[in-house]
Order: structure tokens, then sequence, then C-alpha cells
């Protein structure tokens, strides 16, 4: 059997506004856009999605931690959006990203300050033979679950 290449690529975000949403990403975890910018639209675009006279424009992020080349956070707005209920961490499918930062409460008072939603408590954690877990869930703007952690290592 032939071996493949691959890695992750990006995850997708959709949006009420691309843009604000960008900016609290870009803002709050040092993200940066990666050009161009997207518009998308086409009988290509509804052949590949499923989806029926689809028209979207956004951006794809660059993550914290990795290069150019690196994974990408993918924050598209369609021009006709679906609501769904409110996501919760125990949801079944996917449910939240995770980003480690060095302080945990230091970030997740400038989530807050640029529009974040709490969810959980900061919490620490003794995990033997790894160290402290240091975490909490909040929600983006829009309501998409976010993780925040660090370790303090044994």
């Amino acid at each position: 059997m032939k071996e493949f290449t691959m890695k992750y690529a990006h995850t997708n975000i959709a949006a009420r506004d691309w843009k604000a949403l960008a900016a609290f990403y870009c803002t709050v975890f040092n993200c940066r856009i990666k050009q161009p910018e997207r518009s998308y639209s086409g009988e290509w675009l509804d052949r590949g999605t499923g989806l029926s006279e689809a028209r979207l424009e956004g951006a794809h992020l660059l993550l914290p931690g990795f290069d150019d080349n690196g994974p990408t956070l993918e924050i598209f707005t369609y021009a006709e959006m679906v609501e769904t209920a409110d996501s919760m961490a125990n949801h079944r499918g996917y449910t939240h990203i995770a980003f480690e930062v060095d302080d945990v409460r230091t970030v997740y008072d400038k989530a807050l300050k640029e529009g974040g939603i709490p969810l959980g408590k900061v919490t620490e954690k003794p995990v033997p033979g790894i160290g402290t877990l240091i975490f909490v869930y909040f929600k983006d703007p829009e309501g998409n679950i976010i993780e925040i952690l660090s370790w303090n290592r044994e």
C-alpha cells in the first residue's frame, strides 16, 4: 500500500462577522492574518461544500508557535448562515480549540476584556509525573469554546 504524506491544515469557524472575530483572535492570541483575504463563490464551491449558491468571505489566521507554513485558523462568513444551538463542552462533535499560554489568568482577563464570555473558572490540577495543569474554558465573542492552558512542570 502506498504511503501518503499528510499534515494538519486548518480548522474553520463560520462567523457572523469574520473581521471582528479575526480581530479578537489576533488581539488575544497574537494570531496574524495570512494574506490574501478570501472571497469565494461559484459552482466549484457549491460542488465541494454540498451547498447551493454559497458565497463566503474571510481569512486564514497564522497561529502562535508556528511559522507561515503552519496550520491556520480559518474564519469565514457565509452570505447565508444557519444558526445553531449554543455549544457546551459536553456536546457531541467538535467542541473547542485550545491554546497553551504562559499565564492563563492574564490571557483569560484579556480575552474577557475583548468580548470573551466566561464558562468555567481558572483551575489548577496537579498531575503526578507531569506537573500542575492550569486551565479554563470560555467562549469567544461569537460563542465558540476556547480552552487556555499552561503547565507548571515538576
